[in-house]
């Protein structure tokens, strides 16, 4: 029997203060992969390294997530000893690979996963991830209280990333879990969970909660209406538990190129007129 292709959505954005996107992300369905990339380095560097990410991750369907990320970090060490890309570069990374009624989280730095499940009562938001920064080691060891880590002036200072030259291997931490009915797993990078506390992305999977593509979109628009200060990327993706409406089997066959499925949709349709019409005018 083969393997249900999970519904998702995907999108990222510049901000409103970059003039440079140095996140990526990856979405493979037919492999059950998701990935969120977010670089570091400056222009000409930070998107080096996590492209360099992406695309490691995305011939590494062999291997566990843990070890694929440590040869997305090898390559991106390496990439810098080719001179590619700029010293210093480096990248963080949040991965989801799902698997049957499995699914499995792997990440490095401060990229982010949270599971949304749907209750009677709205919904309940559970962050799977632990960042791998110095605040988070600070909270962890009692210095600071959880009311102060929000506003930390040191809160961006990250413990682990992909490429750094100092770590013969990166600290993956993993955690796996079973799908259930009406739930969905959001990857972001820290440009959505910076901008966005828990509190306020849980109020808006709730209010979208029948709609994962607008739920998406809703969490960019509050974003970047929030201060836009980072590059946002975040993907949904759909627990394969949760019953199918009738169009959403169409979907399958549609290309992505953007990660939004109506736009997909539109140059999918656009492309298949466009044929037509030329076998049209090349036959009469």
């Amino acid at each position: 029997m083969s393997q249900r292709i999970l519904e998702y959505s995907a999108a990222t954005n510049v901000g409103h203060k970059r003039d440079n996107n140095e996140d990526t992300y990856l979405s493979l369905p037919e492999q059950g992969l998701w990935v969120v990339a977010d670089g570091m380095g400056g222009h000409a560097a930070g998107e080096v390294a996590s492209a360099i990410v992406r695309d490691t991750l995305s011939k590494q369907s062999d291997k566990s997530l843990s070890a694929a990320i440590q040869s997305a970090h090898r390559a991106v060490v390496d990439a810098v000893s080719q001179g590619q890309g700029a010293p210093g570069m480096g990248s963080t990374v949040v991965a989801l690979r799902a698997e049957g009624h499995q699914y499995e989280v792997s990440w490095v730095g401060d990229s982010r996963a949270y599971l949304w499940t749907q209750t009677r009562d709205g919904g309940r938001l559970e962050r799977l991830t632990t960042d791998h920064s110095y605040v988070q080691a600070l909270l962890a060891s009692g210095a600071i209280g959880a009311e102060e880590v929000d506003n930390h002036p040191e809160k961006n200072i990250i413990t682990q990333c992909l490429g750094s030259l100092e770590l013969t291997e990166v600290q993956v931490d993993s955690v796996q879990g079973q799908w259930l009915p009406e739930q969905w797993i959001l990857l972001c990078s820290d440009g959505l969970s910076d901008e966005l506390d828990d509190q306020t992305i849980a109020r808006i999977l709730c209010d979208s909660r029948r709609n994962h593509r607008r739920a998406l979109r809703a969490l960019m628009r509050a974003a970047l209406a929030s201060g836009g200060r980072d590059n946002i990327t975040a993907q949904l993706v759909h627990s394969p538990l949760t019953p199918r409406s009738r169009w959403s089997g169409l979907w399958q066959w549609i290309p992505s190129v953007t990660g939004l499925r109506t736009w997909d949709a539109c140059l999918y349709g656009a492309a298949l007129i466009s044929l037509i019409l030329v076998l049209y005018w090349t036959l009469s």
